[in-house]
């Protein structure tokens, strides 16, 4: 069962990789590197190459997700890590870019302290198995004043929020989302054989609006940055979000934990955190469109 997850973890990391790459590349096309609106979302839909791109990311979702449900955490969420590494090089390949010495550094540290915190994590955490109520709305609460706020900045300052920050906005987003499909799961498979009736309405609300907005967020970054860097936001930022909540809020936390363990959490956080940063900040794609954006500056002057 072991082996038949890491191939489904393996493949999962291959297919979003590749779907990433179709859908940054065809959102790229789309826009030139503006801003995306609802007209160009709309186009985009008739894209054959961003289609195709949606299905592998799909097909890559619930693949991973049955790896997660057939093998232990720590055996498939570093593997996911490595659709990364396959994002950067197919994406480097298709446009032609020579891949540089701080990208490959930020890779490194994303890979490493997302691995890194989820091993550690696994040691430290036991699953909840019942969710009560009051923790439930607490998450869908706080997952509210999280939508209003990166929705704020989506409409105030949509022509120039950076990809960075639709990435960090996506990753927390689908954090959250992450938690709450979980819980409703459990939900669904309670032995008092209520199923629906055990799911609570606003966590269906919350799920749909943090859903769609962090899917705007996804192909808004692509439209800014590479979609590397959407693949670093989402096995990055996603995973520790999600373990965050837990620990926080459903009290997954075991008793007696060692400071040093949560030490060393909160290192490999920002390890890989700073990994995402400076590859949103030195990628070669980036870095390539902002001397663009400086010689046009310098022309219309």
């Amino acid at each position: 069962m072991v082996l038949l997850a890491v191939l489904l973890a393996v493949l999962g990391a291959f297919c979003l990789a590749f779907g990433a790459q179709r859908q940054g590349s065809a959102v790229k096309a789309d826009t030139g590197g503006l801003a995306l609106n609802s007209t160009g979302l709309l186009r985009l839909l008739r894209n054959p190459r961003w289609v195709f791109g949606l299905f592998l990311l799909a097909i890559g979702m619930c693949m991973n997700a049955v790896a997660l449900v057939s093998a232990p955490l720590t055996v498939v969420q570093p593997i996911g890590a490595i659709a990364l590494v396959i994002t950067t090089v197919v994406n480097a390949k298709d446009q032609g870019i020579k891949i540089n010495r701080p990208t490959v550094v930020a890779i490194t540290a994303c890979v490493t302290g997302s691995a890194l915190f989820v091993l550690l994590a696994v040691t430290v955490t036991q699953e909840n198995h019942r969710v009560d109520v009051e923790s439930e709305l607490t998450i869908v609460l706080l997952l509210a004043v999280v939508v209003g706020i990166f929705g704020s900045l989506a409409a105030m300052f949509k022509h120039r929020m950076n990809a960075f920050v639709y990435i960090l906005g996506a990753g927390i987003l689908f954090g959250f989302v992450a938690v709450l499909t979980r819980i409703i799961g459990k939900q669904l498979l309670d032995p008092n054989g209520a199923f629906l009736l055990n799911v609570q309405w606003y966590s269906i609300v919350a799920i749909v609006a943090a859903g769609v907005l962090g899917s705007w967020f996804v192909q808004s970054a692509y439209s800014g940055g590479p979609p590397d860097l959407v693949i670093a936001g989402l096995t990055v930022i996603d995973p520790i979000v999600g373990i965050a909540i837990g620990i926080i809020i459903l009290d997954e936390l075991k008793p007696d934990v060692h400071a040093v363990m949560a030490i060393g959490m909160a290192g490999a956080a920002v390890i890989a955190i700073v990994g995402v940063i400076v590859l949103s900040r030195h990628h070669p794609e980036v870095t390539k469109r902002k001397k663009e954006a400086r010689k046009a500056a310098g022309r219309s002057k």
